[in-house]
């Protein structure tokens, strides 16, 4: 379907939950899905059938009798997803709905998402990255509504520039730890902090390059005091800040 001249088409084929779900708090659960169900046009005779499934699909058996205002936030996104699901959509797409749960929440929605992900194809839009790559098979970036990217999470890890690195925090004494770690071969740059006599060093490194031995080695040889030496992998945040901020890797 065009979605511009065919848009009533095309959204019986879409299934979407906003990020603040428009819910009426004084129906109870099945009351409202049976109502939305009439609203997307679900054949009267299978109404019942429908409203059952995504009930089942979504956890909601528990509270299907009860009020929608009596319900915690995450419930709540569960109805509004169990809504988005009625009509059978080809396409779901779901625009923040871990926004403002807790970290328990967060996980029970994540994991309803990625076992709908088995059945139907899911567009999630959202800010929150490290959700993306627990929960996502595929990633756009979007920047100032262009796509810089459409990739698997892996093939975009393994592109960017900044391909992870190593963190050190150690006693240097009165060495210049920064210049000597930045001579380790597969060392791009070192950046140091630290007012103390502990510094905290963060390498960026070359992709596919692991210096932990080299820097062990180093410190041994200096007789630097360790306390942390740990590698870092690069994340979806560090590929979107490429993308969209080269200026700032």
């Amino acid at each position: 379907f065009d979605v511009f001249e065919q848009s009533l088409q095309a959204r019986t084929h879409l299934g979407y939950m906003p990020e603040n779900v428009p819910l009426y708090s004084d129906m109870r659960v099945t009351e409202y899905l049976n109502y939305r169900a009439a609203l997307k046009g679900v054949q009267h005779r299978r109404v019942a059938e429908r409203v059952g499934d995504v009930e089942e699909l979504c956890g909601l058996k528990e509270v299907e009798k009860k009020l929608i205002g009596t319900l915690s936030k995450g419930y709540r996104q569960r109805v509004g997803l169990a809504d988005a699901l009625l009509a059978e959509p080809d396409l779901l797409i779901l625009d923040e709905p871990t926004i403002g749960l807790d970290p328990n929440q967060i996980r029970q929605v994540r994991e309803l998402i990625k076992n709908l992900g088995r059945d139907h194809t899911i567009l999630l839009s959202t800010h929150i990255l490290p959700e993306v790559e627990m929960t996502c098979s595929r990633v756009i970036i979007i920047h100032k509504g262009r796509i810089e990217a459409c990739d698997t999470p892996d093939n975009l890890l393994g592109r960017i520039r900044q391909a992870g690195g190593v963190l050190l925090e150690a006693k240097v004494g009165n060495d210049n730890g920064e210049e000597e770690l930045k001579k380790i071969s597969g060392v791009r740059d070192v950046v140091a902090d630290g007012e103390d006599d502990w510094k905290r060093f963060s390498l960026r490194v070359e992709s596919g390059v692991d210096v932990r031995e080299e820097v062990f080695r180093l410190a041994t040889d200096r007789h630097w005091v360790v306390r942390e030496l740990t590698q870092r992998r690069a994340t979806l945040e560090d590929v979107f800040v490429e993308l969209t901020h080269p200026d700032l890797v």
